[in-house]
């Protein structure tokens, strides 16, 4: 695996507009977090966004979509285009995912054409690996404008990560945490402030309580 991508180009409608890359969790930005477990891992890391200016500052290549329109469908499409090899995807919302786990989904892809975690909440896309061989299914539903990103799945050949893999790679519940809410975003930074808080030991038990809170807390 040579190339990671970041996928930069939501709406995020439901935090009006913001750019959840930007958004800082624990002090850092979410694309600084992931930039950082990135570079350790592949040589060369991208961002798929359609404003390069906006990420001027991220010392990457900014690539924009091949195909505009597409959601993260092309964005994918447009890593694997420019990659010319397996690549990495990564949504830009999700701040605590770690290099031992990405190394782990990185292997995985060596036995298929997609490695894909699936956990609690099912699977997720935009944490995975795609091999050359999705790049023919995916233009073909791009030009279908089939583009849910998970549909893919049923056209190549899948390595799925299930809770039991995921589950040594995550202790708190968080690897695999996207922010999509105003709740969302909460969580993440309550979580952020209980890691630097806790003293080692302790890191779990203040997560686990912000767990039990969180369940707690009557939903609106």
């Amino acid at each position: 695996m040579q190339t990671a991508a970041i996928l930069a180009g939501g709406r995020a409608r439901r935090l009006g507009g913001r750019d959840k890359s930007r958004i800082v969790i624990g002090g850092r930005t979410i694309l600084a977090r992931q930039l950082d477990v990135l570079q350790r891992l592949v040589p060369r890391v991208v961002i798929v966004a359609n404003a390069p200016g906006a990420f001027a500052d991220a010392g990457v290549p900014v690539l924009p979509d091949a195909v505009p329109g597409s959601g993260s469908l092309g964005g994918i499409y447009t890593a694997l285009a420019d990659a010319g090899g397996p690549v990495l995807v990564l949504a830009c919302d999700m701040p605590f995912v770690t290099a031992p786990f990405l190394a782990r989904l990185i292997e995985a892809g060596l036995e298929a054409d997609v490695a894909i975690p699936r956990g609690r909440d099912g699977y997720q896309p935009l944490c995975a690996t795609y091999g050359q061989a999705c790049a023919g299914p995916l233009r073909r539903r791009i030009e279908q404008r089939a583009l849910k990103v998970v549909d893919l799945l049923a056209d190549v050949r899948v390595r799925e990560l299930g809770p039991d893999e995921i589950a040594p790679f995550d202790p708190d519940g968080l690897l695999l945490l996207n922010i999509n809410t105003a709740g969302d975003l909460a969580r993440a930074e309550l979580a952020a402030r209980g890691r630097i808080a806790a003293p080692p030991g302790r890191q779990s038990y203040v997560l686990a309580r912000s767990r039990v809170n969180d369940r707690r807390t009557p939903r609106t």
